[in-house]
């Protein structure tokens, strides 16, 4: 080293010296003050959970066995809430409407996100408008979008039946009718969620490598081919998981029943949600309300496992 370059580190470093790392005591309290701080967020949100939905659930199961009325004393009752519920004749038909509701659902909300995915997925432009625009219903309020389809349906001025008049078609009563009312309601259901359920298959479409399609095409397999032999296999984990959450969500379908139909006609779209709503706020029977609760809680509860036992699996076999 020359003298010049050496005259040149000494004074580097003499106007920049080594900093001394810090005392063990100082870096013992700072790592202790980070984790207080991250202690005290984690106390602040299972607070929050223990207030708003931990404590009404656990509230709701006692409730079930008492009769109570706001204001008054609660008298321990056993099991005779759920026994007046089981004799309502709302209550057969409300479990019914719901497993139907549900069942038709999954025949009419689950097939088309997935159709329109394999779709968007073959789009070669303008795909980023129109993800947004499948995605846009979600945006759209629960309560409005109800709103909007209640007008929809109107069986006089209604923009479903002005376009069958158009076509020269016989019109419908849609959501006013006793034998069509559900199937409206699953339709409405199944345009504004499906945008999120899009998204998550168009996700798991551009993660299968495209050598296992060019493999099919080289022996010769055609769209429907590639698509039962490929994409179902390699996406099998992410609809059945979209499946179970569709169930869990569709059996406790409110806004619809609540905003379009009431439901009416004839109790053909009354949910067990809405029935919950009914014994709660029209009936001001509390007891048979959380009952009923308890009874979707303990169904959702089986499906809940049955999803975090698969999730569990396939993080494992991962």
């Amino acid at each position: 080293m020359t003298e010049t370059a050496r005259r040149r580190t000494v004074a580097k470093v003499a106007v920049h010296p080594v900093q001394a790392p810090p005392p063990a005591g100082d870096r013992r309290r700072r790592r202790l003050a980070d984790q207080a701080r991250a202690y005290g967020f984690l106390v602040g949100g299972l607070v929050c959970f223990a207030l708003f939905s931990w404590y009404p659930a656990i509230r709701a199961v006692v409730i079930a066995f008492q009769k109570y009325t706001p204001g008054g004393e609660p008298e321990w009752v056993g099991t005779a809430n759920f026994t007046r519920v089981f004799a309502d004749p709302e209550f057969t038909a409300a479990w019914r409407n719901t497993l139907t509701f549900t069942l038709l659902a999954l025949l009419i909300g689950f097939a088309i996100p997935f159709v329109l995915a394999l779709v968007l997925n073959e789009l070669r432009h303008a795909k980023a408008f129109f993800r947004v625009v499948v995605y846009l219903p979600v945006m759209i309020p629960p309560v409005v979008s109800a709103l909007l389809w209640k007008w929809f349906y109107d069986p006089g001025t209604g923009l479903a039946n002005e376009a069958l008049r158009f076509l020269h078609l016989p019109t419908s009563n849609w959501s006013n009718g006793a034998d069509t009312a559900l199937v409206s309601l699953v339709i409405v259901a199944t345009w504004a969620n499906m945008g999120g359920t899009v998204l998550i298959y168009l996700a798991a479409l551009q993660s299968i490598p495209g050598e296992l399609y060019e493999a099919a095409e080289l022996d010769g397999a055609n769209l429907l081919q590639r698509v039962r032999h490929v994409t179902v296999p390699q996406t099998r984990f992410v609809i059945l998981m979209l499946m179970l959450l569709q169930i869990i969500a569709t059996m406790q379908v409110f806004t619809e029943p609540f905003v379009i139909t009431g439901g009416g006609p004839e109790n053909a779209t009354v949910t067990v949600l809405y029935l919950i709503y009914k014994y709660a706020f029209l009936y001001n029977d509390f007891g048979g309300a959380c009952a009923l609760s308890v009874m979707l809680l303990v169904l959702l509860g089986a499906f809940s496992a049955v999803y975090l036992r698969l999730t569990r699996g396939e993080g494992e076999s991962a």
